[in-house]
């Protein structure tokens, strides 16, 4: 469990978040969305330890990240941005990077790291990539490279920043079932989504931010009665009941005949 307790911060002088409260439930898929410049990035970089509190306190399994070293906190929470550079090396030394946190001096490998990046990499069905260098990746691909990375690191937290940014439609489809599989095991998930219709139908809460605070925090059903949506974009999402399942789409205003 993580739990953001009336945390500001930002940068400089200049304050971004304004006592901020969150609870990121085990077992539980939180999706954070809001406009740009909202503060959903700086919110990420203060979990993420990237960027230090101006008040409040963030807590890990109730132990303040303030008290965690660095290598403590990346056991902890697993961070998959949105914009990464494409280093010149093969999609299976990308995943198994993810388990830099638990190498002692000197670094090395062992065959519990290649095991659990490879485990991670079936997972994503990517094990046939192993050998190929990430430049020769499509964006596609590269992404469920780093998605299997964020995997193998085994971390009880999976922080995601507009993980389907690549995906698509297919591949959207097969990454919503992944997130619920991991919430199933216990994982604590964090993902920053645009996508409305995906954020109501992968998440069990919804945090809504709007100029560095909180402005609602519900399950997909009270996102919708609450009218937080078109607040904040300017568009109504609704739902309908299928066989499928309840399904999500966006219902612009009606502008002049």
């Amino acid at each position: 469990m993580v739990e953001i307790e009336n945390v500001s911060a930002g940068y400089g002088k200049q304050k971004v978040l304004h006592s901020v409260n969150l609870t990121l439930r085990e077992g539980q898929v939180t999706v954070l969305i809001g406009a740009n410049g909202s503060g959903k990035s700086t919110l990420l970089k203060v979990l993420l330890g990237f960027l230090p509190l101006m008040s409040g306190e963030i807590r890990i399994n109730r132990v303040p990240t303030g008290k965690l070293s660095r290598a403590e906190l990346a056991k902890s929470i697993a961070y998959l941005p949105q914009g990464k550079n494409v280093p010149d090396i093969t999609a299976g030394r990308m995943v198994l990077s993810g388990r830099f946190p638990y190498l002692s001096y000197p670094r090395r490998y062992r065959a519990c790291d290649a095991a659990a990046a490879a485990d991670a990499m079936e997972r994503m069905g990517i094990a046939e990539l192993s050998d190929r260098p990430m430049s020769e990746l499509s964006g596609g691909m590269r992404q469920k490279v780093y998605l299997a990375m964020a995997l193998a690191q085994q971390a009880g937290v999976i922080v995601m920043d507009e993980p389907t940014t690549y995906l698509d439609i297919g591949q959207q489809v097969k990454f919503a079932e992944l997130v619920r599989e991991l919430a199933g095991a216990g994982k604590t998930l964090l993902l920053v989504l645009h996508d409305l219709p995906l954020a109501f139908k992968v998440s069990d809460q919804i945090a809504a931010l709007s100029a560095g605070r909180i402005a609602f925090c519900g399950s997909a059903a009270e996102i919708l009665s609450s009218g937080v949506a078109g607040q904040l974009y300017g568009v109504t999402v609704k739902s309908v009941q299928t066989g499928a399942g309840r399904q999500y789409f966006y219902e612009l205003p009606e502008g002049p005949s």
